[in-house]
């Protein structure tokens, strides 16, 4: 039983840092405009914080564009505010009615900026994903003292190295997918 709650644990750990990559580098822009920018954008509403899509419908009316209508008219200076403030480095236009958000195009530095950071953010999806192996061997070496065979032991560690991998191909998989969109003009 010992052996599978430690090839559980570095399982979820792992799984952890793989959707913790997939969050982070959907939050980096890649020259299209995508709802998800505006995700880590928070706006005050009497009182509280809260996110865009809390207080707006946001949508994209085309792979330059993200259209903001909030639901209530007094919205608009507090979503314009908060846009303005935010990283995300883009003027925001409004009519009175609606928001636009004028996603510009990458210049090739700046391309090469995002692949660096997409890069260090798979690194530390890697560095999770072995600190999870790492753990799971110490454990199941600590077992070996409690009485687990040692037979058993390595076929366990063969198992958490063969999550590892497979772990591991994922990230790189990811990166190379967001490398790409980045990439592409």
């Amino acid at each position: 039983m010992e052996v599978k709650e430690y090839l559980d644990n570095a399982k979820d750990n792992m799984e952890l840092a793989v959707e913790y990559l997939d969050d982070t580098l959907s939050h980096i822009r890649a020259g299209k405009a995508s709802p998800r920018l505006l995700d880590g954008i928070r706006v005050n509403y009497y009182g509280s914080t809260v996110p865009i899509s809390n207080v707006a419908n946001v949508s994209v009316p085309d792979a330059r564009t993200i259209a903001i209508t909030p639901w209530e008219k007094p919205m608009i200076k507090e979503i314009e505010k908060a846009i303005i403030n935010s990283e995300l480095g883009v003027t925001p236009e409004n009519n009175g009615e609606v928001i636009r958000l004028a996603i510009p195009p990458l210049t090739e530095d700046r391309r090469k900026q995002l692949v660096k950071q997409s890069k260090a953010e798979a690194e530390n999806a890697k560095v999770s994903v072995r600190n999870a192996r790492r753990e799971a061997i110490d454990g199941l070496k600590k077992e070996i003292k409690k009485g687990l065979s040692e037979d058993t032991e390595k076929d366990a560690e063969n198992d958490v190295q063969k999550l590892h991998d497979k772990y591991m191909k994922k990230i790189d998989e990811i990166f190379a997918a967001k490398e790409k969109e980045i990439l592409t003009v």
